[in-house]
């Protein structure tokens, strides 16, 4: 048995994105309604938010379909990106407390998809 102690990664919330059709439509309503300013914009992707705090993101997605809460049938589209130092070892301790792996990983060297309990998608990465 061991008795050397291992630290748990540090896991910082960097932003939640918001998949959409327009993501400067989505991006000017929110910032006009909670007054944060664009951190980053590009045509398929709008960041909002202040220096060294978490955002909210707007992804285009093309076949965007809006969600029909509280009807099940089309689910809401948003998911959290995590910030860590370690894709390794943060990916690991989200695996161990219950996260799954999905097969597709577009970006691996730089951030992992991974699932929550429920299915939910989210992503770990080492972007600040």
């Amino acid at each position: 048995m061991s008795t050397a102690t291992t630290t748990a990664p540090t896991i910082r919330l960097l932003s939640v994105d918001f998949d959409c059709p327009d993501p400067a439509e989505l991006a000017r309503f929110y910032g006009e309604a909670l007054g944060l300013p664009v951190v980053y914009s590009s045509d398929d992707f709008v960041l909002l938010g202040r220096e060294g705090s978490p955002g909210l993101g707007f992804i285009r997605v093309a076949d965007y379909r809006p969600p029909t809460w509280p009807d099940p049938s089309q689910g809401k589209q948003a998911h959290m990106e995590l910030g860590v130092e370690d894709l390794e070892a943060a990916q690991a301790r989200m695996l161990a407390l219950g996260a799954t792996e999905p097969p597709v990983q577009p970006h691996p060297e730089e951030r992992r998809v991974l699932l929550d309990p429920a299915g939910h998608p989210f992503c770990i990465s080492t972007q600040s």
